[in-house]
């Protein structure tokens, strides 16, 4: 071979290693999880203990978790331990049973958040946490605080306006593309949830390209995906149980001091394994695998989600609920809109 191939060779060689480690530089992953209700289930340790260790397994850069995840007492500890093991960067966003014994001031201390929502960029990212807790009258907001939001459903779930025009300015802030987390559902749960994604999509109008384009949430414990205006929206189901909200006939799942325990069980049904997912993002794609994994089963269940330009690819596995089973109960396949489901299904999504 002449030498001016040889050479050609050898730039060809170190231009596609510089372009694959700057590829690897740019590389965001991080683990999700939502709902885990840690002192409500039985084996709540075990089960955020494994969202840990997959994070750690998946050398993810952060964790984050979308709400619903435990008390700020002392015997709730035991959790704080298991999420703090973490070693890198973790997230909290506040759900609507964070408010059930703490103001929100008490709750943000607690947690050690930045805010009640907030914002912080990794790599080429922009990600952005929500708080939807918040009541409203039609005259004032009020915030969730210590259980005060068990009133009609039609006053729940508002991102309030002072909150609005943080987002407005805090989007227009950045240039990198956008990530939304809440604990409410944007796209169906938030009682001014249209509004909130006017702004979004009109952000990505201002700014001409698809700036904003994942929002995640969690609250339903449920599974789906949706595309409203070129936005994804992606449901988290939650870590441990939905609830059906009529006896569950849990005595046949656990012994009775258990039951006892855990009430929230009679009106549950319970995932045999535990729900979260490893998403991983570069600047044209998303990687998202989503695991179960509990000490009395060995398979996990998980989901890969892949996001270019262009389309999101998801790749689910399934998990099952410990018996008796919704079919076992009679039970239809849904829960008002939300599919009652124990898995994160299959879809691809163009944008």
């Amino acid at each position: 071979m002449k030498k001016n191939n040889l050479i050609a060779l050898f730039l060809m060689l170190c231009t596609a290693c510089f372009c694959s480690c700057s590829q690897q530089e740019k590389t965001v992953t991080f683990a999700i999880a939502s709902d885990f209700h840690a002192q409500d289930v039985p084996d709540g340790k075990e089960r955020l203990s494994s969202f840990v260790r997959a994070a750690q397994d998946a050398n993810a850069d952060f964790i984050i978790e979308l709400g619903d995840f435990c008390r700020l007492d002392s015997a709730n500890q035991v959790f704080h331990d298991i999420w703090n093991s973490f070693p890198r960067d973790k997230y909290h966003t506040i759900g609507n049973h964070d408010m059930d014994a703490y103001t929100p001031d008490e709750y943000v201390a607690g947690m050690k958040m930045p805010g009640r929502y907030y914002s912080f960029d990794k790599g080429d990212f922009h990600f952005i946490v929500l708080d939807g807790n918040n009541l409203y009258d039609g005259k004032k907001y009020t915030h969730y605080s210590k259980a005060n939001y068990y009133v009609n459903p039609k006053m729940r779930a508002f991102v309030d306006p002072e909150q609005m025009e943080w987002l407005k300015k805090d989007l227009e802030s950045t240039d990198k593309k956008c990530i939304i987390f809440s604990h409410q559902s944007i796209d169906t749960f938030m009682n001014n949830g249209k509004e909130v994604h006017a702004l979004l999509a009109g952000e990505n109008k201002r700014a001409g390209f698809k700036k904003v384009v994942l929002a995640f949430s969690g609250h339903n414990h449920s599974n789906y995906t949706k595309k409203i205006d070129g936005i994804t929206y992606v449901q988290i189901n939650s870590a441990s149980y939905v609830w059906i909200d009529k006896p569950s006939q849990t005595e046949k799942r656990y012994p009775a001091e258990i039951n006892k325990r855990y009430p929230i069980l009679n009106y549950s049904m319970t995932y045999d394994k535990p729900l979260y997912a490893i998403v991983t993002l570069t600047e044209d794609e998303a990687d998202t695998v989503s695991y179960t994994h509990l000490r009395a089963y060995d398979k996990p269940l998980y989901a890969i989600v892949t996001l270019t330009e262009d389309e999101a690819d998801i790749k689910g596995t399934k998990a099952g609920f410990l018996p008796p089973t919704p079919e076992e109960l009679n039970m239809n396949d849904s829960i008002g809109v939300f599919p009652l489901v124990s898995s994160i299904e299959d879809a691809k999504i163009r944008f």
